[in-house]
């Protein structure tokens, strides 16, 4: 049976090592009969016949990826293409994004009025979606939060916000994958850094160094929040010919980039220098129920502690399950395209990846709206 535009009030991310019976979720769709009966289901289950859809797609994309001629382009010019998206769209983009109180709970733990001197960071600020929503609740005095982005006009349409103030926050540009941590923030300084739709941005051969750049801004025992784009989401099957970087990293319409990840990938990545705490996929079927459309997203999810002094780095587990239900050996490349689904706006993801298409531009949107 289903509830009739049941909002949600219980994670819909299911640890990738939790058992099925693990009980889990506030919309389950056990009835299919009832599935344009609300705008969303969590935890929506795949068949066989989805799978195969998703591996066609990935091949179809594979035989037309971007031409050799324009590949550096988009990696060299990633900053202004982040430039123009945020000049173009301002601050059309900033949502209060009030699930992350249900997925990521600590970071209102820095807001009660007792937390003491607290140290938060937004990486890949955009618009300020984490930023202000945590100052305009804050009970802390000593809370301070730290806003970057790549993109200078990022940074300037938060410093526009009436929100803005210098004595509880700042925000300044830096490239979370350079060479080494802002000057503005001191070494193992931040008790949360917040992570959200940022790593899918950048070329891979740039993660490692990200990573290093995350461990030395945590204070040891500090803690990272992480949402991303998962293999196979509705958002990678939909990109058409001449799209394709290399394996599942795209380039939008736009010239924004971004990656789909799988839960081995976030292990190998994180696993090598914090301690994993969560691991999760959020796997969440979206409804348009006047067109009676379904469109299945894939978001992974995780919390990575820097050790303590003395303490190890690892996964929970020496296995894991990818999103894909496939081994990492044994990946497909993809390609991506700029064939849209129209979506209304109610039932949008609101990241910079499903920004509204134009000149045929992929949508990136990613966040969920309940």
């Amino acid at each position: 049976m289903s509830v009739v535009n049941e909002k949600k009030r219980k994670s819909s991310s299911r640890d990738v090592n939790a058992p099925a019976s693990t009980p889990f979720g506030g919309r389950i769709l056990e009835d299919e009969s009832a599935v344009f009966e609300q705008n969303a289901w969590d935890h929506a289950a795949w068949g066989e016949e989805q799978e195969q859809h998703a591996r066609d797609q990935i091949a179809r994309q594979s035989k037309d990826p971007v031409p050799e001629e324009l590949v550096e382009s988009y990696h060299s010019e990633a900053a202004e293409y982040w430039n123009k998206f945020y000049a173009k769209n301002e601050n059309k983009f900033f949502k209060d994004r009030h699930w992350l109180r249900i997925e990521f709970p600590e970071l209102f733990e820095m807001i009660e009025a007792d937390a003491g001197e607290k140290n938060v960071m937004e990486i890949g600020c955009g618009a300020g979606n984490t930023m202000f929503p945590m100052l305009i609740e804050s009970k802390n005095p000593k809370l301070f939060v730290y806003a970057c982005d790549f993109s200078s006009t990022a940074v300037d349409v938060v410093k526009n916000n009436v929100e803005y103030d210098p004595k509880r926050g700042k925000a300044f540009v830096w490239d979370l994958a350079g060479d080494d941590i802002p000057p503005e923030v001191e070494p193992e300084s931040m008790d949360v850094l917040v992570l959200i739709f940022v790593l899918s941005a950048l070329h891979p051969d740039r993660w490692e160094q990200a990573m290093n750049n995350l461990y030395k801004l945590l204070k040891p025992g500090g803690l990272i929040v992480f949402r991303d784009y998962g293999r196979y989401d509705m958002a990678q099957l939909r990109f058409k010919k001449n799209r394709l970087l290399s394996d599942n990293f795209y380039v939008r319409g736009d010239g924004t980039r971004v990656y789909f990840f799988d839960s081995d990938e976030i292990v190998k990545l994180f696993g090598s220098k914090f301690t994993i705490e969560q691991n999760a996929v959020d796997r969440r079927l979206i409804v348009n129920r006047l067109r009676k459309v379904k469109m299945y997203r894939v978001w992974l999810q995780g919390k990575f502690r820097k050790p303590l002094t003395g303490e190890a780095p690892g996964a929970p587990s020496a296995t894991t399950v990818t999103t894909s239900g496939e081994s990492t050996e044994s990946k497909e490349t993809t390609t991506t395209g700029d064939a849209v689904i129209p979506v209304d706006n109610s039932l949008s993801l609101d990241t910079p990846s499903d920004s509204p298409a134009q000149s045929g531009a992929a949508t990136p949107a990613l966040e969920p709206t309940s």
